[in-house]
């Protein structure tokens, strides 16, 4: 299992996330988007686990919803504009290999961990 959890900023959804892999002690990935760019492959791996590009947009907050890219419908112009801006992206993202999941999604995690 190779445990990826990509993060804006720490949100209770992040901790959340940390803690579902500290407390079974799984070893993961910090990957800090401000830091790490993504890869346009990496972006459509989370776009399918999300089930589209706009899933993938933050929209809570006053300063989200300035961003154009909250409220552009197209995936195509999502994704470019996520790869531009990666701040623009709902966190945590985890990633498991080809698998992903957007937001705390402790049941699809267990079963990743039942999969094992």
């Amino acid at each position: 299992m190779n445990i990826q959890i990509y993060v804006n900023k720490k949100n209770p959804d992040v901790l959340k996330a940390e803690r579902f892999f500290k407390e079974r002690r799984i070893p993961y990935q910090m990957m800090d988007l401000k830091k790490h760019k993504l890869g346009k492959k990496e972006l459509e791996v989370f776009v399918r686990a999300a089930g589209s590009a706009r899933a993938l947009v933050d929209r809570e907050g006053k300063k989200a919803l300035e961003r154009p890219v909250a409220h552009m419908t197209t995936d195509s112009l999502i994704i470019a504009e996520l790869l531009n801006d990666p701040s623009a992206l709902r966190s945590p993202i985890v990633r498991n290999g080809a698998k992903a999941t957007v937001g705390a999604d402790e049941e699809a995690w267990k079963q990743w961990l039942s999969q094992e």
